[in-house]
């Protein structure tokens, strides 16, 4: 698919000619975690995604907006996130079920407004555990009030 522009046509026949049940994995995991997952005895499947966009309608984002002159909360837009945010995160559930996961990690949100549209988006890698970890040697270093302080497993943890 090189260069110019596809019709949406194109694009459908190219993407059902992708082979997603093998080969590479797709993942969003920076290499560290790559590597403590795969430490811990979890491969990753591939990323898995769900969103949901939402409208308020006139009638809503109108009677929301009057409100929101006032102080206090928007009950009914805190809902319509709530379920947004639900229904994206149940999609990229059944995405990573589809794959066979055995969990989901990395997981990003995302919500972005467009008036009184809302689209939620979540995004993450699914996992399977493929073996028991060995005795390991992973440290986890987690920055902590300006200096490092690492975790080595059955020891304690150790400042840098």
């Amino acid at each position: 698919m090189a260069g110019g522009s596809r019709s949406l046509g194109d694009v459908e026949r190219y993407l059902a000619g992708v082979d997603w049940s093998g080969g590479a994995a797709l993942t969003d995991l920076s290499a560290g975690d790559f590597w403590l997952l795969a430490d811990r005895g979890f491969v990753p499947l591939g990323i898995v995604l769900g969103n949901s966009v939402f409208s308020m309608g006139v009638t809503g984002g109108l009677a929301t907006g009057l409100r929101g002159l006032a102080r206090g909360e928007l009950v009914e837009f805190t809902q319509l996130m709530y379920d947004a945010r639900r229904l994206a995160l149940a999609r990229m559930k059944a995405e990573a079920d589809a794959l066979g996961a055995d969990a989901v990690v990395g997981v990003k949100i995302t919500i972005v407004h467009h008036g009184d549209v809302m689209e939620v988006t979540a995004v993450g890698t699914g996992v399977k555990k493929v073996s028991e970890p060995q005795s390991s040697q992973a440290q986890v270093v987690l920055p902590v009030g300006g200096h490092q302080t690492a975790h080595v497993e059955g020891g304690p943890p150790l400042s840098r």
